[in-house]
């Protein structure tokens, strides 16, 4: 079991208490510069299992990715507010601190989805948009140019923000609407959507993400692709892991993880012609398939090449 005899998990743990003790979580100097020492603590490869912690060590992760989350959310409120004071918000959008670091994560994204989708979608959904949608915004303006994204986030003050920040760009603010509700409300429009984009933050835990994943798959469109963004290795302190056996009633298509600055592992899954629920009534168990090596060729948008990784994604036993 990992504990606190390791180094990086100490060090953590030591982000963790003075991420916990601080009195606001908006950007300052003192919250920038822990959470990106932080961030950067975290990013290089290390060979650690977050699913080995112990328990301690689990609860200090759970709480530390709420405590980021939160951090994360006050941060594109920050910027989201900056940006809707300028005439031509989207013009600006490279202020925002990690702009560079979503044209990377869309490029891949978009690059993840062309190897499994035979035409562009016209019509998706991007669940947890928040006040600052830079996904839907740079896949709408450089990558999904005729795509109608249907942006979902519960609070509305977030989707107000956001919805200001594309009205100068009239041909873009027809194809990006913003609905605000929980996603566990949304059932008969799922099956309107191509690709469901599941934002990182949504659901903070293992049992929130797995009941999300359920309610996904029982209203989406059968073999509908599902994106969604995970984390690997030391990044599963920032952001909540899910595992192929986590999508049931899903084929697992590939799993990338970046190496460089973009936190976020990709997963995109095709959802079974057959219904998972149907066959629970039936008495078949749920249905959960894995390509037992996904190959997904990419492009590296730090080195200018092309490349291929090849990923065994094993089969799991829920």
């Amino acid at each position: 079991m990992v504990c606190l005899k390791d180094p990086l998990v100490q060090k953590i743990c030591e982000f963790y208490e003075k991420i916990s003790r601080l009195d606001s979580l908006k950007p300052s100097e003192d919250v920038n510069m822990l959470l990106t020492d932080l961030v950067f603590t975290c990013m290089p490869p290390y060979p650690i299992d977050c699913t080995k912690l112990c328990k301690k060590i689990q609860e200090i992760r759970s709480k530390l990715i709420r405590l980021c989350g939160k951090a994360e959310g006050l941060l594109e409120e920050h910027y989201s507010t900056i940006l809707g004071s300028f005439d031509n918000p989207l013009e600006h959008l490279h202020i925002f601190p990690y702009f560079s670091n979503y044209l990377k994560l869309s490029l891949l994204e978009f690059n993840i989805l062309s190897q499994h989708s035979k035409d562009v979608p016209s019509c998706v959904a991007f669940v947890g948009s928040g006040p600052l949608p830079l996904t839907s915004i740079v896949l709408a303006s450089n990558h999904m140019t005729s795509t109608t994204f249907h942006n979902y986030d519960i609070n509305s003050s977030a989707n107000s923000m956001a919805s200001h920040l594309v009205e100068s760009d009239p041909a873009l603010s027809k194809r990006m609407i913003f609905h605000t509700t929980d996603i566990m409300n949304v059932t008969s429009a799922l099956k309107d959507y191509d690709v469901v984009f599941l934002a990182a933050l949504v659901g903070m835990n293992k049992e929130e993400k797995v009941r999300i994943l359920e309610h996904l798959n029982k209203h989406m469109a059968p073999e509908a692709l599902l994106m969604l963004r995970s984390a690997h290795g030391a990044r599963a302190f920032l952001y909540p892991v899910v595992e192929p056996c986590d999508l049931r009633g899903f084929e697992v298509l590939s799993v990338f993880h970046p190496a460089d600055e973009v936190i976020n592992s990709v997963i995109i899954a095709r959802k079974s012609p057959f219904s998972m629920h149907s066959s629970i009534d039936q008495g078949f168990g749920p249905l959960m398939h894995c390509s037992k090596c996904a190959e997904i060729r990419v492009f590296n948008p730090l080195s200018q090449m092309n490349m291929i990784e090849e990923l065994a994604v094993e089969e799991h036993h829920c």
